[in-house]
């Protein structure tokens, strides 16, 4: 259990906390939502003491163990794989370190003799002698084998490092686990069993995802960050998403009612004060419009993008044909001898572990890169839009301010029109104004979606594009590729946006070749599996 009282923080003179005092309970999962900027990770941040509350306190009983989830990806760069996790216990680690250090000495005391069996019992009473057993099992269930246990962590891939991380967070059943968006940069088995590890984990997890299905499966309880305040609510995401539409709903009717009041009032003031017979009733309405009090509905941090796909010309019945389609890069074969074709309306999930063949696979369709051998055609009908899953190129060099880039990938000219549609995907007023160097990542992939609306393709070349994006932007880009009349190829690790968008499934096997090629839902492609 970790608990706060009256925490308040603020940046920069804006109120991110104020008065919170909130308990997290054991046994429970809490998912940990918020629009970007609300302080989401700030909030964890606090609970995990990196940073101290400027009111108030954060409260874990006595001898209970907290452990998060490491964002630096390189601090443990010169560790091997398998003590990197370890040091996830840091009370077994260091009781592990002074024990193999003592018996190392060359002039081994009576003294030294005695510490050292007073270091063993605390290394039992820990478990110590199961960690590394555990510390393997929890590396193997996210896909990193025995062969990197002795690695050093710089020789290791970036999505390698996180699951190294995430096992250190892991091992030893710490009594509070605090996860920070833990799926980023995992694939959809390690998502898996992450899922199911967390659903039978027994103390307390916080855990901040952008990720619904991820959400909607581990989480017994949400905790909303909004209107400055932090709320709990009893279930997952969809079950909060549901209530807070129907709360909100419920707050506008009475708001309604309200103005209803307020007009008829004003109405009989209006229309009697001059009269003496009517001139006391008047006047009581006058006062009881005086005590009426207008409750506007809060203003939610909240806000959704328009996003909402229009091809400018219909496809014909010829969409793609692939025929051998080869590359080999550094040595290794990362596409071999694809052959498949895409029809009109497909909505294609490219799945397989290997990001480099998908990324490869996209960039040689859209003519950034070439293939050794093998062949493919478009349809002279087709009109195509690409999503890359590294943008950067598009926004480096900042010359632009956000309505002047915009302006390049438009027919329409016009400031207002521009102006409009940045309006419309949360660029208002001086925002679009922003030179594209100072952009996060989260503003660059809404941009990129602003590019593709406006090019009127037919087809959707997405390669990620939910990274960066937090769930209310996740959630308007899914409703948005799931009306788009078109034809679809994407990748994603999101489960809810693969079950809700594609149709079919191309699975890449890891020698590069399709494994899989079946019109059917995800849901269902998993279930034969």
């Amino acid at each position: 259990m970790i608990s706060t009282s009256n925490v308040g923080l603020s940046f920069g003179g804006r109120k991110l906390f104020e008065g919170v005092n909130i308990k997290f309970s054991n046994g429970n999962c809490y998912g940990l939502i918020g629009a970007n900027g609300a302080g989401k990770s700030t909030f964890v941040k606090l609970l995990s003491g990196e940073i101290e509350p400027q009111t108030g306190s954060v409260d874990m009983p006595p001898n209970h163990r907290l452990s998060c989830l490491k964002q630096d990806h390189f601090a443990f760069d010169e560790s091997p794989v398998l003590e990197t996790v370890l040091m996830g216990n840091q009370t077994l680690y260091k009781i592990l370190q002074e024990k193999n250090a003592i018996y190392l000495k060359e002039d081994f005391s009576d003294e030294d003799g005695l510490r050292a069996a007073e270091l063993e019992d605390k290394f039992a009473e820990l478990n110590g002698w199961e960690a590394e057993s555990e510390a393997g099992i929890l590396l193997a269930g996210l896909g990193i084998h025995t062969d990197s246990h002795n690695k050093l962590m710089k020789e290791l891939t970036g999505s390698e490092k996180v699951k190294v991380l995430l096992a250190q967070a892991l091992i030893g059943k710490p009594d509070v686990l605090l996860l920070d968006e833990p799926t980023n940069h995992l694939d959809i088995k390690a998502i898996e069993w992450l899922e199911n590890f967390l659903l039978d984990f027994e103390n307390t997890v916080i855990v901040v995802s952008h990720d619904r299905h991820f959400l909607n499966k581990v989480c017994t309880h949400t905790a909303d960050i909004d209107f400055g305040k932090i709320t709990i609510f009893a279930g997952n995401y969809d079950f909060w998403r549901k209530s807070s539409e129907i709360a909100q709903r419920l707050r506008s009717n009475e708001n309604k009612k309200m103005e209803e009041k307020v007009k008829e009032l004003k109405s009989f003031i209006q229309r009697f004060s001059a009269n003496a017979s009517k001139s006391k009733q008047a006047t009581a309405r006058k006062n009881q419009l005086e005590k009426l009090e207008l409750n506007d509905l809060p203003v939610s941090t909240r806000k959704y993008p328009y996003v909402h796909f229009k091809p400018n010309r219909e496809a014909g019945k010829d969409m793609l044909k692939v025929e051998g389609l080869t590359k080999t890069i550094d040595g290794e074969k990362i596409l071999d001898n694809l052959n498949f074709e895409i029809r009109k309306g497909d909505k294609v999930i490219l799945l397989g572990a290997n990001d480099l063949a998908k990324t490869t696979l996209f960039q040689i369709l859209n003519g950034e890169m070439e293939a050794d051998s093998g062949s493919f055609s478009w349809g002279v009908t087709t009109t195509r839009s690409y999503f890359p899953t590294d943008n950067s190129h598009y926004f480096e060099d900042g010359k632009y301010n956000l309505v002047d880039w915009l302006r390049q990938y438009s027919t329409d000219k016009d400031e207002s029109f521009i102006r409009g549609f940045l309006g419309k995907m949360l660029f208002s007023g001086e925002e679009a104004l922003k030179k594209t160097n100072v952009l996060s990542g989260g503003e660059k992939v809404r941009c990129m979606l602003s590019k593709m609306m406006l090019s009127g393709a037919n087809v959707l070349i997405f390669d990620g594009p939910t990274n960066h994006l937090d769930l209310e932007s996740i959630t308007a880009v899914n409703e948005g590729l799931t009306n788009f009349k078109g034809t679809i190829l994407f990748t994603s690790h999101d489960h809810e946006f693969i079950q809700t968008v594609a149709n079919r499934i191309i699975d890449l096997s890891s020698q590069g070749s399709i494994k899989d090629d079946k019109y059917t839902t995800y849901d269902e492609y998993l279930g034969l599996q």
